[in-house]
């Protein structure tokens, strides 16, 4: 019997592009392609080659390049065309570790076996390569104190061999997402690109051995003569806060020196022009209590001249993704938009800005071609998953050319389309709804509303993690809206609903909601809810506010808001929109689902990860309590080993199995069959 790739063994195994990377000559362009392992218990990551030309113009398929069994990720070029990238599998040149740490590796472009380049005790983490001479600089995990490699060798052994894991802090942040941060922090180190294919690893250049957390989370980008290093540095500002500057190093001397720094701004994603002389960067701001939301601009600073300037004064875009153009004149970026994701072109010179993608895909991973004609990218939409795609730079509103994929090309299992509505203060509310195949005026489909995380984002493309397909297959339709909050309709659409999650958003999705039932090919006494993260906390405030769906799912979310302030993994963000629940606390009885839970009727499915530190696993299990107090026909599938996000094979299979179940349960009215594995 063949399977359909919706069908979930299937699912799982079907391979993702990861990423894009041309090489400076404009002729290949290498991507990480993640499938299930042999072991079919994780993902493994391996590089492919992608021909640059399209099948119809003599496009050859694609090839592996990588085998590795730790799996390779992070690809970029030297500038003789040699692939460099990291991945965790032992050297067989050195002698053997017990638990090899990511190190930077280099395929040569003439062929041959990788070999290792760069190596640190505490790994190697992302890097980038100057332009012109190849100086490579990379980013890695170090113990304070430590003045060189061997040092910082010697305290991890040490730290090992007396059983101490323990990290003491004096700043934030301590966590981030699912990681520990410390003992080590992240430096920053340079090597010279190897001479020739018998040359060993390089030896490292400490640039940074003051950083302390300054580090965390740094991006970095080298002058293309790799003389000057430009990356991210935080700063600390009181309270446990920080803003991030732009700091530029001298990689001769290790001099640093603070290139732009702006109160209650952060300056982040340096990206150096190609002829060296300017640097575009994002503008943001995390929003003010009594004042503007959260906002980000695109901006270009002047190296010779120190001068700044916007780069789309006016256009409330923002950016996620940029690239310069081969002659400097030009940045490409992409930028939500009414639930997509286009591709800019703006021209500096000018002062204009073009939009060069009219469909309804979700651009990234943008690289323009050294002849200026193309830019290639991944393209992914709700009815696609990634994949690589050529674009013509010059156009207007065009289309995207596919070229042959390494990844999966699936065939949905129904339609997509759009719906819209307006909300009672006159806003425009914007979905993609899909549907099942035999979803008709005759046979009406159940409806599953999915509210999306952020949540200052868009649902404007393919998710792995939630995918509307997987329900379609089983003869549901799904909602997708961007209600208030969402980002691609101005600051505006932010503005609604700033401090003011629970009501502002609630009447939107209710408006959106209303508007799909009304279709005569949904079943209107048949919906049910789901959300993650934001999502989540949607799910929570609307169990609590209304009685309408049959059933709700809320995945990672916040409960009780003024427990989640302090336990989150960096509160000084969350702050400048709620304030501290003590000094504060006006929002957070406004918007705090935690206090509506004597009004929830609706059966509930609680999920959460024991690893999520973005919403602790305390916001799960009060949750959870909170629901039994109350008499809630409520579950909770707990996952002791997961994140914010379930991304084993195992696990993501057994969290669509049990929401199939519940759904099937209180949607359908079938018996409750809990999943066979639990």
């Amino acid at each position: 019997m063949v399977r359909s790739w919706y069908e979930l063994p299937e699912y799982v195994r079907l391979r993702r592009v990861n990423g894009l990377r041309l090489s400076p000559d404009g002729t290949r362009l290498v991507a990480p392609v993640s499938g299930i392992a042999h072991d079919a218990k994780s993902f493994r990551s391996a590089l492919w080659e992608i021909d640059v030309l399209p099948e119809a113009e003599g496009g050859d398929a694609p090839r592996r390049l990588t085998r590795g069994a730790k799996g390779e990720s992070g690809a970029d070029f030297l500038p003789d065309g040699s692939v460099l990238f990291t991945t965790g599998r032992p050297d067989p040149d050195t002698k053997p570790e017990d638990k090899p740490k990511s190190a930077l590796w280099l395929l040569p472009a003439t062929g041959g076996e990788a070999r290792r380049v760069a190596a640190r005790p505490g790994g190697v983490g992302s890097f980038t390569v100057a332009r012109d001479s190849g100086l490579v600089a990379f980013t890695s995990d170090t113990l304070p104190g430590s003045g060189d490699e061997e040092e910082d060798a010697e305290a991890r052994k040490a730290r090992e061999e007396a059983g101490v894991s323990a990290i003491l802090h004096e700043s934030l942040p301590i966590r981030h997402w699912d990681s520990d941060i410390g003992p080590d922090h992240p430096r920053l180190f340079v090597i010279e690109p190897p001479a020739d294919d018998e040359t060993g690893p390089a030896e490292a250049r400490d640039l940074t051995s003051d950083a302390g957390k300054a580090l965390l989370n740094a991006e970095v980008s080298l002058t293309p003569d790799g003389t000057v290093l430009i990356t991210t540095w935080n700063t600390p500002t009181g309270g446990g806060a920080h803003r991030c500057d732009l700091v530029a190093i001298d990689v001769a001397t290790a001099e640093r020196t603070v290139l732009l720094s702006e109160e209650d701004t952060d300056l982040e994603s340096p990206l150096v022009s190609p002829d060296g002389r300017l640097v575009a960067y994002t503008r943001g701001s995390e929003g003010h209590y009594d004042g503007e939301p959260r906002e980000y601009q695109l901006w270009v600073l002047n190296r010779e001249t120190g001068e700044t300037s916007p780069v789309h004064p006016g256009l409330e875009l923002w950016q996620r993704g940029t690239a310069w153009s081969a002659d400097s004149r030009s940045l490409f970026f992409v930028a939500d938009e009414n639930g997509r994701r286009p591709v800019f072109r703006a021209d500096l010179a000018e002062g204009s800005v073009t939009r060069i993608t009219g469909d309804h895909g979700a651009y990234s991973e943008l690289n323009p071609s050294p002849d200026g004609r193309y830019v290639y990218a991944l393209r992914d939409a709700w009815d696609a998953p990634p994949a690589p795609v050529r674009l013509d730079a010059d156009a207007t509103d065009g289309a995207p050319v596919h070229l042959r994929t390494p990844g999966s090309a699936p065939t949905m299992p129904g339609t997509l389309t759009e719906i819209e509505t307006t909300a009672d203060d006159g806003a425009r509310i914007r979905s993609w709804l899909v549907l099942p195949e035999e979803a008709s005026a005759e046979a009406p489909a159940p409806l599953v509303l999915w509210v999306h995380g952020g949540p200052y984002m868009s649902f404007n493309g393919w998710s792995w993690r939630w995918n509307p397909w997987i329900l379609a297959a089983r003869g549901y339709a799904v909602l997708l809206p961007d209600p208030a909050l969402s980002t691609g309709y101005g600051q505006d659409m932010l503005r609604r609903a700033w401090g003011r999650w629970g009501p502002r958003v609630f009447a939107d999705i209710m408006a959106i909601t209303d508007a799909a039932e009304a279709r005569d090919d949904i079943d209107a006494e048949r919906t049910a809810m789901m959300g993650g993260s934001f999502g989540g906390y949607m799910a929570n405030w609307i169990a609590g506010h209304t009685d309408r769906f049959k059933a709700i799912v809320s995945h990672a979310s916040l409960w009780g808001l003024d427990a989640f302030n302090g336990a989150t993994d960096y509160p000084p963000v969350w702050e400048r929109e709620f304030g501290t629940p003590l000094e504060q606390p006006e929002r957070y009885l406004l918007n705090s689902p935690h206090l509506h839970a004597d009004k929830i009727v609706t059966p509930m499915l609680v999920i959460h990860g024991d690893k999520d530190y973005r919403v602790p696993i305390n916001e799960g299990l009060r949750l959870w309590r909170d629901l039994l107090l109350h008499g809630v026909d409520a579950k909770f599938l707990y996952f002791p080993d997961e994140n914010h996000w379930i991304l084993t094979p195992g696990n993501a299979q057994i969290w669509y199995e049990t929401v199939f179940a519940f759904l099937e349960h209180h949607v359908h009215g079938k018996e409750w069959a809990k999943p066979e594995l639990l």
